[in-house]
């Protein structure tokens, strides 16, 4: 798991990835006890970073399960999210929608020059996807896969170009035939899960055809 915060807040980063989860969760993945902790989560929830729901499963004590809240979200990068936003819509009211149209074909063009210069198209495809979660992570997506029965499940737990891209989904629609571009015309790729859609992350089912 690569840092993106403090070391004081690395329970945000576990969140991040992991979505709702125990105290129990979180206290194994941090590699300490479960009240060092809750040490922990109870301060970043006093600065507004955290929630925290009790959730009753069978007949045991109902089990305390911790969350990011909007604050807490916000302390990964949205890369120069206002600015961005702000002049898609400049360009959407002064030149019109072909002209963002023409910027998204640009955008598509160089994302698939530069992952195809990373991605070797000869290799297997599990290999095609682990250098594309590479890239995609080195770019502030925290994206990582796993390999399921007959496809693999490609996931972003963060988009950094957040606010740009519900400013103009063609971003999204740029990213998806990028990945299908640079994973070969042997798979099908789809989004399954969309933060833009108020999903906690982006997912894609990858399958070879």
């Amino acid at each position: 798991m690569e840092t993106y915060l403090p070391e004081n807040e690395k329970a945000l980063e576990i969140l991040k990835y992991q979505g709702p989860t125990s105290i129990s969760g979180i206290a194994s993945a941090m590699g300490v006890t479960t009240e060092g902790a809750r040490f922990h989560l109870l301060k970043l929830e006093k600065e507004g970073l955290l929630k925290s729901r009790s959730v009753a499963k069978g007949r045991g004590r109902p089990k305390q399960i911790w969350s990011l809240t909007q604050k807490g979200h916000n302390r990964f990068p949205n890369t120069h999210a206002e600015l961005t936003a702000n002049l898609i819509n400049m360009m959407r009211e002064t030149l019109g929608e072909q002209a963002v149209d023409q910027v998204i074909e640009r955008h598509q063009q160089a994302m698939r020059s530069r992952y195809s210069q990373e991605i070797d198209n000869t290799d297997n495809l599990e290999n095609r996807i682990a250098k594309l979660a590479e890239i995609r992570t080195r770019e502030g997506y925290m994206a990582e896969y796993e390999k399921e029965d007959g496809y693999f499940l490609f996931v972003e737990n963060h988009c950094p170009i957040c606010s740009a891209a519900k400013a103009c989904q063609g971003f999204c629609k740029a990213e998806l035939l990028s990945f299908n571009f640079v994973l070969g015309q042997d798979v099908k790729v789809e989004r399954t899960e969309h933060i833009v859609s108020g999903e906690r992350r982006c997912t894609y089912k990858i399958t070879p055809k």
